[in-house]
């Protein structure tokens, strides 16, 4: 077959004889030379020595090899700077000394052979570097659902003057009396109630024994109009605590019941009601 006018170029692997410049030739060289094809011709460039024949597509250049070899050098240099620290079964990724992913000057990561989807899933650095590619779930974190807050305690502490509810010596109580339970019994449905606690009080006018009887009986007045208003009667607890805890102290003077004493230890005639639930 006449070589003429073709270029050749020798094959991945095939054994090139050398000429006599010391170049090597390729196959079919000496057949086209005789047959007055291409000649082949020897030239020098940068103190290297290229053989070629006629045409620049068909140069076997030394220099371009040796660029080639310089450039795997530099990538072999490249990665044993940056310290490849983690072994290719325990990371996905190139890692440096100092124990972070080795990026390229683009930012991207450096994967190993090892490198599949499901080992990045896996690996530490795997959303850093592959975010895109791996499933939400693996990357994104579990939003813990939100504690479910407890029941804040509502309570209130409701002072009422005997006086605006019984008469004075009195465990009966007055319209005006009544009118107050009344808000009280509303305040007690707007939360989920637990006890209300009814502690009656008188002032030191009359006996111990007449005063303790009375707060008590003042106390369980409270607690019947409470349930019949619809509160539950387990829910309400009473107690009387006479003359013990007045809150007028020693300001008032005397002992007989005189109209300016009964007006100086009002305050001491009362009944504390307190509301205890949540909300």
């Amino acid at each position: 077959m006449s070589l003429a006018g073709s270029r050749t170029r020798p094959a991945l692997g095939t054994h090139v004889k050398a000429s006599p410049a010391g170049l090597p030739t390729p196959p079919g060289a000496r057949e086209a030379a005789a047959s007055g094809g291409f000649q082949p011709k020897v030239t020098n460039r940068n103190n290297l020595r290229f053989l070629h024949y006629n045409t620049p597509s068909n140069f076997i250049d030394r220099e371009t090899l040796m660029i080639n070899i310089a450039k795997k050098s530099l990538v072999v240099a490249l990665l044993a700077g940056v310290g490849f620290a983690a072994t290719a079964q325990e990371r996905v990724y190139v890692i440096d000394q100092r124990d972070v992913v080795a990026l390229s000057g683009f930012g991207l990561c450096w994967r190993t052979g090892y490198w599949t989807p499901a080992a990045a899933a896996k690996d530490p650095a795997g959303c850093q570097c592959d975010k895109d590619l791996l499933p939400k779930e693996v990357c994104e974190p579990k939003v813990a659902p939100a504690p479910v807050a407890a029941p804040k305690p509502a309570g209130e502490k409701i002072t009422i003057a005997a006086d605006a509810l019984f008469d004075f010596n009195k465990a009966v109580l007055r319209p005006e009396g009544k009118a107050k339970l009344d808000e009280l019994v509303s305040k007690s449905k707007a939360i989920k109630l637990e006890v209300i606690l009814v502690v009656g009080h008188t002032d030191r006018i009359g006996s111990d024994s007449f005063n303790q009887g009375l707060s008590e009986r003042r106390a369980a007045a409270v607690k019947s109009y409470l349930v019949s208003k619809g509160i539950e009667a387990n829910r309400v607890y009473t107690e009387g605590k006479g003359e013990k805890q007045p809150v007028t102290g020693d300001k008032c003077k005397g002992n007989k019941a005189t109209k300016e004493l009964k007006a100086c230890l009002q305050p001491d005639r009362r009944a504390d009601i307190e509301i205890i639930g949540t909300k």
